[in-house]
């Protein structure tokens, strides 16, 4: 297997991620940041790295049915993205993790009740936060 390069265009993106942690981000919304910063990708780079981020496990893939594109989120090497609910506020764009007991109830009542294994890692419930009420 061919070994992956840091680039500096690889670096700058994972920045914005850190930066942006609890957002989910296209390559659209990738290719603002980065020119907002002075660092400009061409669009087909951007794609390209988000792939890779993506097979390696250090991005999340979602489809945002509502805008009909596909948005990223920023995991790194924390295995427990994989492991819970994601919530979305549909005003302010803010993505929350679900990392209570309430998480192993509805994974055993969807086992237990419907004979259905949740798959979390892309899985989001979408709604309004505390602070867009």
């Amino acid at each position: 297997m061919q070994a992956s390069y840091r680039t500096k265009g690889r670096e700058n993106i994972m920045r914005v991620f850190m930066e942006h942690c609890e957002e989910l981000i296209s390559a659209s919304d990738m290719n603002e940041f980065l020119a907002e910063m002075g660092t400009p990708l061409n669009l087909a780079t951007i794609y390209r790295n988000l792939d890779k981020m993506t097979d390696a496990g250090i991005l999340i893939r979602y489809q945002d049915e509502k805008e009909d594109r596909a948005v990223y989120q920023y995991v790194g090497d924390r295995d427990e993205c994989h492991n819970h609910l994601h919530m979305k506020c549909i005003k302010c764009g803010k993505v929350m993790h679900l990392e209570c007991g309430f998480m192993n109830e509805i994974r055993l009542h969807l086992s237990d009740h419907h004979e259905f294994e949740l798959q979390c890692q892309n899985s989001i419930l979408y709604g309004v936060c505390k602070n867009c009420r």
